[in-house]
């Protein structure tokens, strides 16, 4: 099938190419499909592709020894995955999973290398997605130092609720475990945290839901400035 350049030019690595360079670049993409829960890459494996989500949701994390699981970051659409072992040759340093059906395009690392050395503006746009990705992770690692649990599910919570992705591809609905990932604890510490932002008042609890339902609680218990 042949690869849209509309979907190309909302990508952040193709961002502000000509028609012309867009449609070069789309001659080295392939694409791929997965269902809810294919495993896409498994961390420490070799892999020689680049991967942009063109639809659904993907997971990248990691695993310790003992099968914790520790969620690096959700991916939608125009977003990157497997960008390092590209550019460093080396092995894959997290895994990904998809959340939801997923479509994605695909391009080689000798493909990739050549579009770098022949388009600078690829170049910049690939130091800005990466950039912003090194802020993602700085965040990550202060939220898991200085946040105790309960403000962690706030501030996830704050996060997840403001960008509710698109009316056709809303986020998929997280599970206390999936949570649990995302914050670094246990699936029966974020049912706890839950309990305590329910009872001042910040959330509601449903059936398979949590509703906000006071957004300046949430933040302050999330210690976030608003």
């Amino acid at each position: 099938m042949a690869i849209d350049i509309d979907l190309l030019r909302g990508i952040p690595y193709f961002a502000g190419l000509s028609e012309s360079d867009l449609e070069a670049v789309g001659q080295h993409m392939f694409e791929q499909t997965f269902q809810r829960g294919d495993m896409i890459l498994m961390e420490e494996d070799t892999s020689e592709v680049i991967y942009f989500v063109v639809s659904g949701a993907v997971k990248s994390f990691k695993t310790s020894i003992e099968g914790k699981e520790q969620t690096l970051c959700l991916l939608r659409s125009g977003e990157s995955f497997n960008d390092v072992p590209i550019l460093d040759g080396g092995p894959n340093v997290a895994s990904a999973v998809a959340m939801t059906p997923v479509l994605l395009y695909g391009m080689t690392r000798t493909d990739m290398e050549e579009l770098l050395q022949e388009n600078p503006a690829v170049a910049m746009n690939v130091i800005r997605v990466l950039s912003k990705r090194v802020r993602h992770f700085v965040a990550l690692v202060e939220d898991l130092s200085f946040r105790d649990v309960t403000g962690r599910v706030a501030k996830l919570l704050l996060e997840y609720a403001a960008d509710h992705g698109s009316p056709e591809e809303p986020h998929p609905r997280l599970t206390q475990q999936e949570m649990a990932a995302m914050v670094g604890t246990a699936r029966e510490v974020v049912g706890r945290s839950l309990k305590v932002l329910e009872d001042e008042g910040a959330i509601r609890m449903e059936r398979h839901r949590i509703v906000v339902t006071n957004r300046k609680a949430l933040q302050e218990l999330g210690g976030v400035v608003s």
